[in-house]
């Protein structure tokens, strides 16, 4: 008899372990169930924030839910950041980083709450964009030389602005400064959305940014373009000098953008979720759309997790050591 009820007890043992191992893929299979929100760690209106939602739309149509954009901005893209680093692992929030956020911030932050190589898992490369030196229109200066001999001149009366340190467009600016030469006042914002803004306004005087961000104001004239960041010039800004072009050479800077899920999101919805980035970047109209702002889709072989993970690491290792000599030497000019 007790042997009879031991055996039973095993054979449902067996079958629940039988049942749960088959609920487990019916699970993953099933995500996602409800909206994934995607923290865009800047304010509304910048580079990021246009990226997120153009990839954002094409993802909810592969995942057939919503991907819902929360801006939450603050010291230069890390409280967002650190926010999706924290959150649950269960692929329902996830991030819009960038070199700033996985890159630049960890060097210039030294109390940061987060480390980009270990407390998140890649999901996918989305989009690259050379950087851009734009001024407010009434800028007297006509070109990149005529620029430089401007803030070199009137230095101290220079207003530069940016998204927060460690953002993409301070470290955009930290490196045109050092390659300029120069030395101007720098104004913090909660994203270069606001800052450009106040380019536009003539509040500030000048800004450094990815296309993504910038195209728009340039073409329509409000603000002045003096020299794009990479060795080719832009179609969609073909008036506008290379660096090289305009004289300054070593100024040479695209900043690329990438989705982020907390550390320990389940393997199979990293999966779905590279899966939809894929597929929303083979979509034409999300081709369309990042091209006409001047960025450049992440190639096929680029979108892997693993890819992003490694440049993530590569960057780093790059972008360290001369980001601690420019701010060093930015810091030591004070």
């Amino acid at each position: 008899m007790e042997n009879s009820i031991l055996v039973s007890k095993i054979a449902a043992g067996a079958g629940a372990v039988s049942v749960l191992a088959l609920a487990l893929p019916a699970v993953a299979q099933s995500y996602p169930t409800r909206p994934v929100t995607m923290v865009v760690p800047f304010a509304a209106g910048g580079p990021s924030d246009v990226i997120a939602r153009i990839v954002g739309e094409g993802m909810s149509k592969v995942l057939n839910q919503s991907v819902v954009i929360e801006n939450v901005g603050g010291a230069g893209g890390t409280t967002g950041s650190g926010r999706v680093a924290a959150a649950s692992p269960d692929g329902y929030i996830l991030l819009s980083g960038s070199m700033g956020s996985h890159v630049a911030a960890p060097v210039l932050y030294s109390n940061l709450k987060y480390d980009s190589r270990k407390d998140f898992e890649p999901v996918a490369l989305t989009v690259d964009a050379p950087a851009v030196i734009v001024a407010r229109k009434t800028m007297p200066a006509t070109n990149l030389k005529e620029f430089i001999a401007y803030l070199k001149a009137n230095g101290s009366k220079v207003s530069q602005g940016h998204g927060g340190v460690g953002a993409s467009s301070h470290m955009a600016c930290l490196l045109f400064n050092a390659e300029a030469g120069v030395k101007v006042n720098v104004v913090s914002y909660r994203g270069s959305g606001p800052a450009l803004n106040d380019v536009v306004a003539g509040q500030i005087d000048f800004l450094c940014e990815q296309t993504m961000g910038l195209t728009g104001q340039v073409k329509a004239g409000t603000v002045k373009a003096f020299a794009i960041a990479s060795p080719l010039r832009s179609p969609v800004l073909p008036n506008v000098p290379t660096a090289k072009e305009a004289g300054l050479p070593g100024y040479n800077l695209s900043i690329w953008s990438a989705i982020f899920a907390p550390k320990g999101t389940p393997a199979s919805v990293i999966k779905t979720l590279n899966n939809a980035v894929d597929k929303a970047l083979d979509d034409k109209s999300v081709i369309q759309k990042i091209q006409a702002l001047g960025g450049t889709v992440a190639a096929k072989k680029e979108r892997s997790a693993k890819h992003l993970g490694a440049l993530v690491a590569k960057e780093t290792g790059r972008w360290e050591p001369i980001l601690r000599t420019v701010a060093a030497a930015t810091q030591a000019k004070k």
